[in-house]
């Protein structure tokens, strides 16, 4: 018998991700069409790949897909696994030089010997859809506009779109990666919450957790967060994407043990997966109407 149908058990609401996806679609949708009734050539995204990774490739073809349904071009560039740090520099200089281009990111990952933080600064800051270049971060710690990691943004919107107060609560994040975990704490702060940062050397995560009005854990390792993190009433948002072996997905979170604690928690997939994507899009059709 599942737990769903057990009478009287607990199982936390889902934090799902689709609704706000397509409204956020939709609005990109209709930006890109008021530029186009004006004149504008539609916005683009460039994604930069240097990688023979298939998964990868495929995610780059569903944002491709994504992109041409709301109006948006998308030039995929791909430069092979062979690509050395000069040459990915040149790419993004040269479309950050590009007024066709309105957004450019940088697929991961990388070719061996090329690292993130050696590219990534040759993003133009104003075509930073995915907020990878440092100054990005740098300004949205210090709170002028930048556009955020879309990842960080989905779970703050995923957040409110669910009516989720932020202000005043204390938030555990588990993961300090400049993609999520660093992000989103600015984030959080700017929104007045009260933020604890936990990583792979913190003593008792546990200890941490259960004390958590919020939990986000974005850690790229399965089913890290167990039941025993939880304490009851408490959302989870789940940011991991972790293949198994079968070809399907498992997040950082143990879902069945959670969601029989957690108030709330997001599916994987389904829940930020969504928004993030949506997201990128609409920074790109915002990057174009700031030109």
């Amino acid at each position: 018998m599942s737990a769903a149908s057990v009478p009287g058990e607990h199982v936390a609401v889902r934090l799902v991700g689709s609704e706000l996806a397509a409204t956020l679609r939709a609005r990109s949708a209709e930006v890109a069409a008021e530029l186009a009734a004006g004149g504008t050539p539609p916005p683009k995204l460039a994604v930069v790949v240097a990688t023979e990774d298939e998964s990868s490739h495929a995610y780059v073809r569903s944002i491709a897909r994504a992109a041409h349904k709301v109006g948006l071009a998308c030039d995929i560039v791909d430069l092979g696994a062979g690509a050395s740090t000069p040459e990915i520099q040149k790419t993004l200089t040269a479309l950050g030089d590009d007024d066709d281009v309105h957004g450019t990111i940088v697929q991961t990952p990388l070719p061996p010997g090329v690292a993130a933080q050696d590219v990534v600064t040759s993003i133009d800051p104003a075509k930073d859809v995915d907020g990878a270049n440092p100054s990005s971060l740098g300004r949205l710690a210090t709170g002028l506009p930048a556009f955020a990691p879309a990842t960080a943004e989905a779970v703050i919107a995923l957040l409110d779109h669910h009516e989720i107060e932020l202000a005043g609560k204390d938030v555990v994040v588990v993961g300090r990666s400049t993609v999520v975990g660093v992000p989103v704490a600015h984030l959080l702060l700017a929104r007045d919450a009260s933020v604890t940062v936990c990583h792979s050397r913190t003593a008792d995560l546990a200890a941490h957790t259960r004390q958590a009005d919020i939990v986000i854990v974005a850690a790229g390792r399965p089913e890290l967060v167990t039941g025993d993190h939880i304490a009851a009433r408490t959302v989870v948002v789940d940011v991991g994407t972790n293949p198994t072996d079968d070809g399907g997905l498992v997040g950082d979170v143990a879902a069945a043990q959670v969601g029989a604690i957690a108030g709330a928690l997001t599916p994987v997939p389904g829940g930020v997966g969504p928004v993030t994507t949506a997201l990128l899009l609409w920074h790109t059709v915002d990057a174009a109407r700031a030109r």
